[in-house]
């Protein structure tokens, strides 16, 4: 009974290596690919009053900023300021889901690398390792 109940495990453990081990391959294999979608990608975001045109890149970098001659009509220095950072955040954030969009092709879409591009937060791409760590501690005060 015992050498089955063996058997079984490591036949469960071999298949979740196997599927790893797979996962890692397709997203080294798309690994160039990734980094040259990522190398051209620009996104293109416009004020609603049409005056303020910003480009950012993949890393949410300004890499263009276009305004209208209009805005010099306008006359207030702090609402272009405004419409400006309000364009930009839309280009950055528009930018940051078309990233996710890309890797997560290669990225199973529960993995704590793809949630830490969806949230940017550090805590839940850690979280599961903390988690390991704490069983392997409960495991060693038995």
């Amino acid at each position: 009974m015992s050498r089955q109940a063996d058997r079984d495990v490591n036949h469960a453990l071999r298949a979740r290596f196997d599927d790893v081990v797979s996962q890692y391959q397709r997203l080294r294999l798309g690994l160039d690919d990734i980094q040259e979608r990522l190398s051209t990608l620009a996104v293109t975001e416009e004020s609603a009053d049409g005056t303020v045109r910003a480009t950012v890149g993949a890393r949410g970098q300004l890499i263009d900023l276009r305004l209208s001659r209009d805005v010099y009509r306008q006359g207030d220095p702090d609402e272009l300021a405004r419409t400006i950072l309000r364009t930009v955040e839309r280009a950055v954030a528009k930018t940051g889901d078309r990233v996710q969009e890309m890797v997560g092709e290669y990225l199973p879409a529960g993995s704590a690398a793809a949630g830490f591009l969806r949230d940017g937060d550090f805590g839940n791409l850690l979280a599961r390792q903390d988690r390991i760590m704490r069983e392997a501690g409960d495991d060693d005060g038995r």
